[in-house]
């Protein structure tokens, strides 16, 4: 299961689960969005099962994990869906601040908690898994203006080390942290002044891609057999600089 399956990184972890062998369950808060992603997983061999919730909406995520049970027996779980917007400090409100919790941690834990037993049962030879998406700038390099994600992020990351310790030995619980692996497709950061200012301080130069993503989950998900509780960097080096 891929929340937020419809596009970018999401539609990319997809895909390499489908190349796997994985049959899947893709979620997205509108249906018709998940059109491309199930056409190209289906051409992989993949079944698919389109859900969809709003993950600001705990009775959605609720409603989510009953439809999701309903229709398979997850062996993978993966957070991928995120909201990602400013929040400067002068302008800040605390439903914005909220809704960046529920969706970015709270919707998370809750939907581990209700797929968990499905996923104790797998039988893929590492046991089930959890991998979430955080990000390296919720972990000790923080940007302005992004208080609420941020801090959204970094409840995420507790989370993975505790699930970590409360669903072993069954399930691993993993994050993969990215720098930049997509720059968002408007806004201020799609501006190439802003990208090029951030890449001068990634020591590899370049951002990462969606597929790099994908593969850094999918390692954790299948051969990271003795792993639980980390978080794989995915930043070009950005820590170090």
């Amino acid at each position: 299961m891929v929340t937020g399956a419809s596009r970018r990184v999401g539609r990319a972890i997809a895909l390499e689960l489908a190349a796997r062998g994985c049959d899947l369950l893709l979620h997205a808060r509108h249906a018709d969005s998940l059109a491309q992603t199930h056409a190209a997983a289906a051409s992989l061999g993949a079944r698919c099962t389109p859900l969809t919730a709003d993950l600001d909406d705990p009775t959605q995520v609720e409603r989510l994990a009953s439809d999701a049970l309903a229709a398979a027996r997850p062996d993978i779980l993966v957070h991928n869906a995120s909201s990602y917007t400013r929040s400067p400090l002068a302008s800040l409100t605390a439903e914005h601040a909220l809704s960046h919790f529920r969706i970015n941690a709270l919707a998370p834990l809750l939907l581990s908690r209700l797929l968990a037993p499905a996923l104790s049962a797998s039988v893929l030879p590492g046991g089930g898994s959890i991998v979430a998406l955080t990000d390296i700038h919720a972990m000790g390099r923080p940007r302005r203006d992004f208080a609420a994600y941020a801090m959204s992020k970094a409840a995420l990351a507790q989370m993975i080390e505790s699930l970590a310790r409360d669903l072993a030995p069954r399930v691993r619980v993993n994050a993969v942290a990215p720098g930049v692996v997509a720059f968002p497709d408007d806004g201020p950061e799609a501006s190439p002044d802003l990208q090029a200012a951030y890449l001068a301080r990634v020591p590899l130069a370049r951002a990462g891609t969606p597929a790099e993503a994908a593969k850094a989950v999918a390692f954790l998900a299948f051969d990271a057999h003795y792993t639980t509780g980390a978080t794989l960097r995915l930043d070009g080096g950005r820590w170090l600089a």
